[in-house]
């Protein structure tokens, strides 16, 4: 019989109300792994409502921070002696390499620790007064119930860099995993019920994003919600907080560009080239899609990355063995299909992949690395994310040339520079658009690294100090120190 699992609302597994599921598939051989919860508005209801009842509990609410900070710890340590459950669980998900999941759950818990340790560093300032008998300082407040929505690539790690600051600071959380990954964040879920987080301060609900995910962000309790996904769904999610006059941090769509320069070490870029874009099939949102090659190291490097590409093992995602595995689900597939298939009616050269690999014996979503050349920045396939194993290849000869075609773009998320002068380094990480600027490497990161998207590919920090500004609110309080009567404010004064 296939294993269920309930929405966790306020300390315990609770059924859905109109006892409705949806079931989640093995990527890589179709087959059913378990049902969840179709939640629906009464659910979301139930949990924000739960969540909004912690918040102001003395439960919750008389920990300082501290004692916070000694929850996430043991929650961190508990993630950890479960990594390979979870691990386990997330490739079979996902589809995503059991070997690279087992690397993201043995991170994990470092996240936890991290904020543990900001939990008791967030810290107001006095403010210098024209009267010396005013004292003005500042101090940091939680805000009250978050909305974490989170996608289905990474879905504990990405769902942890929210909720770990959340908690930090203060507030209590409602979390809305993806419909294809909603598994292991329950089980994050029980591990912070184990860890003694008070019942109702971390939630789930799961199921859709058109029901559940809509009716999360339109909850009139919710003071903040927090998104990873596509710049749509983004856009309408920030539209409607900013009509409520709540906060938002989005996560969204990249087509970062990947740019070797002719004093690059080929051999070294080319190995980064194939991390940025072919590493978990090419679904990470800052994925290495558009790459540019001075011309006097085109050739070479194109020549590097379709051999390799042509060379990876695709197979079987749990076998160590296997360097790709599967699309997350049916519909990813056909829009890395479809988008391929666009490239190539657009003028683009297939040099390698472009269609389902052949002679495998697993049935699942597989697509074939792909390297595109004969590209140009007006093609749809180099200007819209794919979220999929294609590389798109360029050649430009000049820097001012390469820096408006990098910068070409609604994106602004990562960017990999592979050179060996220190000027330049220099030079293209001040003057490419985008958060995160990788020198001589790529997908590099830390919780302690902050992260933002610029232009369409987010609002707000994740990671670093900065992001526990944005799970807090900022009060200025005044107070008066002189105790000697206070004039009559109509009473002119000489």
């Amino acid at each position: 019989m296939t294993e269920r699992y309930q929405h966790f609302i306020n300390g315990e597994y609770v059924a859905p109300s109109e006892d409705r599921y949806f079931t989640s598939t093995n990527p890589a051989t179709l087959e059913e792994l378990y049902e969840a919860a179709r939640g629906n508005a009464q659910d979301v209801d139930l949990a924000v409502k739960a969540a909004h009842s912690a918040f102001t509990s003395s439960a919750w609410s008389s920990l300082n921070a501290t004692q916070r900070g000694h929850l996430l710890r043991r929650l961190g340590d508990l993630v950890g002696e479960n990594a390979e459950k979870l691990a386990m669980d997330e490739s079979l998900d996902n589809g995503k390499l059991l070997r690279e999941m087992r690397g993201q759950m043995a991170a994990l818990p470092e996240y936890f620790y991290y904020y543990a340790g900001l939990a008791d560093k967030v810290q107001g300032a006095q403010i210098p007064a024209m009267n010396p008998a005013i004292l003005n300082y500042t101090q940091r407040e939680p805000l009250g119930v978050v909305g974490a929505i989170t996608p289905w690539n990474s879905p504990l790690t990405l769902t942890t860099s929210k909720i770990a600051p959340a908690l930090a600071a203060g507030n209590t959380v409602v979390i809305k995993p993806s419909e294809y990954t909603s598994r292991t964040v329950l089980l994050l879920a029980e591990l912070a019920d184990q860890a003694g987080f008070p019942a109702g301060v971390i939630n789930v609900v799961t199921g859709f994003g058109a029901e559940a995910g809509a009716a999360l962000v339109a909850h009139p309790l919710l003071a903040k919600i927090s998104f990873t996904g596509s710049t749509a769904t983004g856009s309408h999610i920030a539209s409607q907080a900013a009509s409520r006059f709540i906060g938002c941090t989005l996560e969204l769509g990249g087509k970062s560009p990947n740019i070797i320069f002719d004093d690059a070490n080929v051999s070294n870029a080319a190995m980064g080239v194939i991390a940025g874009i072919y590493a978990a099939a090419g679904q990470t949102c800052i994925a290495g899609s558009r790459v540019f090659a001075h011309k006097s190291v085109y050739d070479e490097l194109v020549e590097k990355v379709t051999a390799r590409a042509r060379s990876i093992v695709i197979g079987d995602p749990l076998a160590d063995s296997t360097e790709l595995g599967p699309l997350a689900f049916a519909g990813q597939l056909e829009k890395v299909s479809s988008y391929v298939e666009l490239g190539a009616k657009e003028g683009a050269t297939v040099l390698a992949g472009g269609c389902r690999p052949e002679g495998l014996e697993l049935p699942g979503y597989y697509y074939a690395p792909t390297v595109l050349t004969d590209v140009n920045n007006d093609m749809r396939v180099v200007r819209e994310e794919i979220f999929g194993p294609v590389a798109a290849i360029m050649p430009f000869e000049h820097e001012d040339e390469l820096l408006g075609m990098a910068n070409d773009t609604e994106y602004g998320l990562a960017a990999g520079v592979w050179t060996q002068n220190l000027s330049r380094a220099h030079r293209m990480a001040r003057k490419l658009e985008a958060g995160t600027i990788w020198v001589n490497t790529y997908r590099a990161m830390s919780p302690m690294s902050p992260r933002q998207g610029f232009k369409n590919s987010g609002v707000g920090i994740e990671h670093g100090l900065e992001s526990m500004n944005e799970y807090t609110r900022l009060k200025s309080v005044w107070i008066n120190t002189d105790e000697s009567p206070v004039a009559d404010p109509f009473v002119m004064r000489s």
